[in-house]
């Protein structure tokens, strides 16, 4: 491709610029430079791209975009080196996203669920869909890994342009806040955008809850039309601050997209949807009053994006539910294992609050606090486990290379504000066996943080860690089953 038309919709000043030379690549890694490539000089949280600008020079970069003069030759002066960036990857894709129809959620909570339900709405009525977030990357039965929640312009562009290909109508996607803050969205076009709430996290990053909030609001600049949680005070917010089309969901209050007559269940929950003055029976495998919420987010998109209503609730109706998140665990016992992706203060007390609405007996939470993370949301999630649990066992989470003794002592605090019985076992595998061999009938184990995930990230490395896995090799071993327990 030219350089001027990788340089189309970009804003940029420069002199002797080689416009007709052909471009091969747009990179922000200087290591990754070849001769037909461009460099875009991009801020990190470690380091600063413009710092390499002169090696990639030497390289043989044709040009590098910066955000002020280096003295460079064939230097592309920007306002925004990552919106740039953004652009320009999706310029050299052809601009795929424009053949698409995106859907996007952001929020603190509850994106990655919503993505896969409306996946399935879209599916269930024809609708040939890519998704991208957390778990992993589809198109259409397709799975590709995720690097992160919201990828890497490069990268995102390159699924856009493969999910065309593929001849995918919709693609649904998760849209994280350092991902907007970013600019990594920049030059995309939204059919509709989900708001789903704000609670404390990323405070590492985003430092203030206002950033954290505006942050999330740069997504909705992007919608052709919006779909929000007025039940959350931030959702009533961003509803009251928006013009142009946009829709209301409540699972508590009354909205657009309301529910009534909820019943809520270990397996499940059902609901009459009310919509325009009509009323249309839902049933969703997934249990909790939240997931009451998630059903209507992702049927007020499907509206939004243009599937009847009764399009939408058969795709809820027949929807099995989402992998690690409230996924009860099978493993034959007298007592329930459920797992949850639940790993901050809000989402932890919304999955506690609903597993005590079934469960018969004590409800067990064990959880872990990530290391590397915001160590404000540490004592609150502590609080919220000890408030609502009747047993509580701390343990590790993803710790990376933290101290597990300082995310200890950081939770503590909250772990102690209650009289609920609490164990601190380090170790997650142990936890685990020590909680299942504790679990008495009726009883109901809630394994918090890590829901999907398949490993855990350690100080020396990453390791394989499946939850799912281990409690039913755990059951096996310990004689764990309806009516017997042999320990």
């Amino acid at each position: 491709m030219l350089l001027s038309k990788l340089l189309e919709g970009v804003e940029y000043e420069g002199k002797g610029l080689p416009l007709e030379a052909e471009i091969e690549q747009v990179t922000c890694d200087s290591r990754r430079v070849t001769p037909q490539s461009v460099f875009v000089c991009v801020r990190g949280i470690k380091s600063d791209g413009h710092q390499y600008a002169a090696g990639a020079v030497q390289r043989g970069a044709k040009a590098v975009v910066t955000d002020y003069d280096l003295g460079l030759e064939h230097q592309i002066l920007v306002p925004n080196t990552r919106r740039a960036y953004a652009l320009m990857c999706g310029n050299l894709n052809g601009n795929p996203a424009a053949k698409l129809k995106l859907l996007a959620v952001t929020g603190t909570n509850a994106k990655t669920t919503i993505t896969y339900v409306l996946k399935h709405i879209l599916e269930h009525a024809g609708k040939k869909t890519g998704l991208i977030g957390t778990i992993q990357n589809e198109i259409g039965d397709m799975v590709f890994p995720a690097k992160h929640t919201t990828p890497d312009p490069a990268e995102l562009h390159a699924l856009f342009s493969r999910m065309a290909q593929a001849g995918c109508e919709y693609v649904v996607m998760e849209a994280s806040s350092h991902a907007l803050d970013q600019e990594r969205l920049a030059g995309c076009r939204f059919v509709c955008g989900i708001f789903t709430n704000l609670t404390q996290d990323h405070l590492d990053y985003h430092i203030t809850m206002e950033n954290y909030y505006q942050a999330k609001r740069k997504l909705f600049d992007m919608c052709e039309s919006s779909v929000i949680n007025v039940d959350d005070a931030y959702g009533q917010r961003l509803f009251d601050e928006l013009a142009g089309k946009k829709a209301s969901f409540a699972a508590l209050g009354t909205a657009d997209f309301s529910a009534r007559e909820s019943v809520l269940g270990q397996n499940g929950c059902t609901f009459q949807l009310e919509y325009e003055g009509k009323r249309y029976p839902c049933s969703f495998r997934m249990p909790g009053r939240f997931s009451i919420s998630n059903a209507l987010a992702a049927i007020g998109c499907a509206v939004q994006a243009g599937l009847s209503v009764s399009q939408a609730v058969q795709g809820i109706n027949t929807c099995e539910g989402v992998s690690g998140r409230s996924e009860v665990l099978d493993v034959g016992t007298d007592f329930t294992v459920i797992r949850d992706y639940a790993h901050a203060a809000d989402s932890l007390e919304k999955t506690i609050s609903t597993v005590r609405e079934f469960a018969a007996g004590r409800v067990i939470t064990l959880f872990g606090c990530a290391g590397n993370r915001d160590r404000g949301k540490r004592p609150k999630m502590g609080e919220v486990a000890s408030r609502l649990s009747d047993l509580v066992i701390f343990t590790s989470d993803n710790p990376r290379d933290e101290s597990v003794q300082q995310i200890i002592d950081d939770t503590m605090p909250g772990l102690l504000r209650h009289p609920t019985r609490f164990e601190v076992i380090p170790d997650r595998y142990q936890a685990i066996r020590w909680a299942l061999e504790h679990c008495e009938p009726g009883d109901v184990l809630l394994l918090a943080g890590k829901g999907h995930e398949d490993y855990q990230v350690l100080d020396y490395g990453t390791i394989y860690f499946d939850e799912k896995e281990i409690v039913k090799d755990l059951a096996g071993q310990l004689g764990l089953r309806k009516g017997r327990r042999d320990v």
